[in-house]
């Protein structure tokens, strides 16, 4: 089974689409009250375009789709970048994002680490929750307009980096997740 959360008029087909509000064809639930009118294990893949910051709590959000995953289901998670307008200039956001916004839930296995990735690993706020992730990649989008779209690839060459030292001249929109479910 297939979730598309907080759906709003993208209601897809062979998904149940959720959201706060009825759009046509989605059920209707607070995505702030836990929990989800889901079993555990429910879904093989979870979509989340443009919702997962309007929520209130992202630890509580991401532990309750934890919970709602199959072991190995994929989610994936369209988010605004937080130094990008689409993010700021919208008040109802209330959750900024970064590329690193699913460092402290990544299963890191036998993965060598990066030197940032291993401070970060001391440095969790995961608040010792049982949600882990494998991170299957993690990028920018540089712009949906075409004239801009050939940054994405320098963009993403190292983009911890790129956050780091250049987003703030050249903001990325959005910041794109596509994370494994580890049980």
């Amino acid at each position: 089974m297939k979730l598309n959360l907080g759906c709003g008029n993208d209601v897809k087909q062979d998904y149940i689409n959720l959201d706060i509000v009825d759009y046509g064809g989605n059920q209707v639930h607070d995505l702030n009250s836990f929990p989800y009118p889901f079993e555990e294990n429910t879904f093989d893949e979870v979509y989340a375009s443009h919702v997962l910051e309007h929520l209130d709590s992202f630890h509580k959000t991401v532990t309750e789709l934890y919970r709602i995953c199959k072991p190995d289901a994929i989610i994936k998670v369209y988010v605004p970048f937080f130094l990008n307008t689409k993010y700021f200039g919208e008040p109802d956001h209330k959750i900024p994002f970064s590329i690193r916004s699913f460092d402290n839930y990544e299963f890191i296995g036998n993965r060598k680490l990066k030197f940032y990735e291993k401070w970060k690993l001391k440095h969790r706020t995961n608040y010792k929750g049982k949600a882990q992730f494998e991170v299957l990649e993690k990028r920018f989008i540089t712009s949906h307009f075409a004239a801009l779209k050939w940054m994405d690839f320098i963009v993403n060459i190292e983009p911890v980096i790129y956050e780091r030292f250049f987003a703030g001249i050249f903001s990325p929109e959005e910041v794109y997740f596509k994370l494994k479910v580890v049980k």
